[in-house]
């Protein structure tokens, strides 16, 4: 763990003006409050009738001035209409300490409490800001939208502007992914993030719920935000005269959005954090990426000196797998030095019954992870578990059960007999006795099979429902559609929010459940392959698929963009079987799925014994010089995003330790032999050892930081689609690093 993370409570890293004064419940606004970590630092004010962030910025440096005040929910809906809400600031209860502010808002007719918080959980990076609404009432009511955050900053006409965002990888990544644009006054954007990124032909794609604003002109500063949810969000930005606005929060679209509030029920919109920074896109994300481990991540996992895991999935064989087979791999990951091998699909009766299939697996399989663990490997499973089908066995879910089919998202079609080999209907997890289901159905697998990961996959959090009877608002039938699409059964309709809203709190309860009953357990979040990836999943899961395409491009250009804003140990590359007329080309395969957490997803059993050398060498090195940097040393996009034509290159250096490596590709260009790469990290006034992995000792050379920050290192290589490993390290006075 980086030490520059720790909260320091005793020191002056976060600073909170003095407590509210205790007294009547009705106050007049406060004077405004400060809350600040070692970068980013924000005033709020509260009002009367409603709180304000008033500025927001680089901790002594830069201020972006909010304009307004925020919008409280006015009204309520029921079946009369909308009836007015009025909220009154709570001093009494509002509260403020050194990791958090928090002002009150009480309405009394009806009687609701809102309550709007802001929170440093770290000495360094972002601030987190979340809004709950308790009902107080003896009745339900219906709450509109509320979005997370809304801000109106007041700017110069004349600055120039640059928006950031990346897309999720998704099914495959596209030409782009990665976006730097110029924010012109008249410019409007929205990006929207949900749990199964499954753009609609000539639609914009899903983002990685993060957007970065930074200043192109003067002292180079900027902000970003991010929405910790997995569930149907977006991010609207808008730059009009002197204004740059926006919000952030669940998505409104289809609407009208609405949300039952029970008597003694809550809302709470989805956490949003927002940080300064200076420099660019990387120096934010080598402030963002560390908060996420020491924030977000699981620290059980963090412990582990051996995370990220390399791991060997069956699925390089499909579903012909079959106990002899997994056996067999298995031998051959532990000769390899994998540490983990995972049972992908094809294991299982059918979809909706996980039980191992006896034709393919007679002993079960905690006798195939005993065998695993016997060979000094971890185990896991790929479960769909959100998925009914039709199978009859006990303990299957299926469709056609009276029970279950109320939890699922919809009837089946007349006469349903899925053709999918690992798909069905979602069952809507915001359905108490759905979860409940889920809860101790996931519990089972991993208890009864002995399991050190569970993957889960597929269409999980349910995004609409044909349902009245659920948590979640009940459909507008007039625009509901049901319809199949890649294999699912999909609801569009005026719900679709409020349904992935429930199921979303559901999936966390789960996670969150499996953590407590099996503290060492990992948990992978898949998802059709980079669908779900978000900072709500860093903290309910371990690593998630990036992309649901293996080959060395698509699994570099994947890597590329969520690695802008996600650690990089949380990444996962499948490497799939590719063409490799050589070992040169062969390590260009693996290395392209090493940057992160690396899967082996083909049958190694086939391999050459010298591919099987130059693989074990590669995982060897991963684990002795790759992972450490890997895991905590700050990362630069120090090459442009994959092209296949071009090189491109990612650095990592930790300052802490004065190492680095970079990570170097050639494209198929045969006139580019040779590529400078300009580093970044380095202390200009330090000597650095340069030394080429591929190409040996003789190779070494010694350069300053001014010159490689510069210039840069040149790398040769005489073929296209080959690689090299750069290794820097600094030449200490002491020479303890060499």
């Amino acid at each position: 763990m980086d030490k520059r993370f720790i909260l320091n409570l005793s020191g002056a890293s976060l600073l909170v003006a003095a407590q509210f004064a205790i007294g009547s419940a009705a106050a007049a606004p406060s004077s405004p409050r400060r809350l600040a970590s070692a970068q980013t630092s924000i005033e709020l004010e509260a009002g009367v009738h409603a709180p304000r962030l008033l500025s927001l910025g680089w901790r002594g440096g830069s201020q972006w001035l909010n304009q307004s005040a925020d919008k409280l929910p006015d009204h309520i809906i029921t079946d009369h209409g909308d009836q007015p809400v009025v909220w009154h600031l709570n001093a009494a209860l509002s509260r403020s300490n050194p990791k958090e502010i928090a002002f009150v808002y009480d309405a009394d007719a009806p009687r609701l409490r809102l309550t709007w918080w802001w929170r440093a959980r770290a000495a360094r990076g972002p601030l987190e800001h979340g809004i709950s609404i308790l009902n107080r009432a003896s009745e339900s009511v219906w709450l509109p939208l509320q979005p997370s955050l809304r801000y109106a900053w007041r700017i110069d006409s004349a600055r120039t502007l640059n928006r950031f965002w990346v897309e999720k990888g998704a099914g495959t990544p596209s030409d782009v992914g990665t976006h730097r644009d110029a924010l012109a006054e008249g410019d409007k954007w929205t990006g929207t993030s949900s749990s199964y990124a499954h753009p609609a032909e000539g639609q914009p794609r899903e983002i990685i719920p993060y957007l970065l604003i930074e200043r192109t002109d003067g002292d180079h500063v900027g902000w970003y935000l991010g929405i910790e949810f997995s569930g149907r969000v977006r991010i609207t930005l808008a730059r009009s005269p002197g204004m740059l606005s926006g919000d952030a929060g669940l998505n409104p679209d289809p609407g009208p959005y609405r949300t039952r509030l029970v008597p003694g029920g809550s809302f709470e919109a989805p956490t949003v954090l927002l940080g300064a920074f200076r420099g660019d896109a990387d120096d934010a994300g080598n402030e963002l990426r560390p908060w996420v481990r020491v924030v977000l991540n699981n620290p059980a996992t963090l412990r582990n000196p051996g995370y990220p895991l390399l791991t060997n999935n069956s699925w390089g064989s499909g579903m012909a797998v079959d106990e002899a087979l997994a056996q067999r791999m298995i031998l051959d990951s532990r000769a390899l030095g994998l540490e983990m091998f995972d049972l992908d699909a094809g294991w299982f009766r059918a979809v909706g019954d996980w039980h191992a299939d006896p034709a393919k697996f007679p002993h079960g399989l905690a006798s195939l992870a005993d065998f695993a663990h016997q060979a000094g490997l971890r185990f896991g499973l790929w479960v769909d578990w959100a998925q009914a089908g039709v199978s009859t066995a006990p303990g299957a879910l299926n469709v056609y059960d009276r029970k279950v089919r109320d939890w699922l998202i919809a009837d089946p079609p007349p006469d349903w007999q899925h053709s999918e080999p690992f798909k069905g209907i979602t069952i809507d997890l915001g359905v108490p006795a759905a979860h409940d289901w889920a809860a101790a159905e996931t519990e089972r697998l991993v208890s009864e099979n002995h399991l050190d990961l569970l993957e889960h996959d597929g269409y999980l959090v349910a995004q609409g429902s044909a349902r009245a009877g659920h948590p979640a608002a009940p459909p507008n039938a007039t625009t509901l559609r049901q319809y199949e699409d890649a294999g699912f059964q999909w609801i569009d309709a005026s719900n679709t929010t409020d349904v992935s809203y429930h199921a979303t709190r559901a999936y966390y309860d789960i996670q969150e459940r499996l953590r407590r009953q099996h503290p060492g357990l990992l948990l992978e979040i898949c998802n059709d392959g980079g669908r779900m990836v978000d900072f709500g999943s860093a903290a309910h899961g371990d690593y998630f698929s990036i992309t649901d395409t293996y080959d060395p491009l698509s699994n570099r250009r994947a890597f590329f963009d969520a690695s802008h804003v996600l650690p990089p140990a949380m990444l996962e590359s499948y490497v799939e079987q590719w063409p490799t007329p050589n070992l040169d080309a062969f390590r260009y395969m693996l290395r392209s799925g090493m940057m992160g957490w690396f899967t082996l997803m083909l049958d190694s059993g086939r391999w050459t014994p010298e591919q099987h050398a130059a693989a074990r060498a590669e995982f060897d090195l991963y684990k002795a010089a790759l992972r450490p940097l890997i895991r905590a040393a700050d990362l630069y996009h120090v090459g442009d995003r994959p092209g296949g034509v071009h090189w491109d290159g990612i650095e990592y250096f930790s300052p802490a330790s004065g190492r680095g490596v970079l990570y170097a590709f050639r494209g198929i260009d045969r006139e580019q032999p040779s590529h400078h790469f300009v580093l970044r990290g380095l202390a200009a006034d330090h000597s650095y050892r340069i030394r080429f992995h591929d190409r040996g000792a003789h190779s070494d050379y010694v350069a300053s930081g001014a010159e490689l920050l510069r210039s840069g290192v040149e790398v040769q290589l005489a073929e296209p689609l080959t690689s090299e490993l750069v290794f820097i390290s600094a030449i200490r006075a002491d020479r303890s690093a060499r």
